[in-house]
């Protein structure tokens, strides 16, 4: 069964699109590997957190910032398709 990615979003701190956009960079790359990718509005102001099926992958309050696209690629594939080499993306590319 194939995962969802669901990005939980402030929309009152206008986060939409910023979270439309990471959706179609995760949809463009792991359109084979996911299921959906869902946006959901936040309850709590603030919030900005990436979960695949439950299990959270990024939290901007832990972390102090968004992530870059290519990072998000990265904490994506190796939960879900630790073999996927995502060119440009990828850590070991230059």
């Amino acid at each position: 069964m194939k995962p969802t990615i669901s990005i939980e979003y402030c929309p009152k701190c206008g986060w939409l699109l910023r979270a439309a956009y990471m959706a179609q960079e995760i949809l463009t790359t792991f359109s084979e590997e996911v299921a959906a990718v869902a946006l959901k509005p936040a309850v709590v102001s603030g919030t900005y957190s990436i979960f695949i099926d439950e299990q959270l992958v990024f939290d901007r309050k832990t972390m102090g910032r968004f992530p870059e696209v290519k990072e998000l690629k990265q904490l994506i594939r190796d939960r879900i398709s630790p073999g996927k080499n995502l060119g440009h993306s990828d850590r070991n590319a230059t």
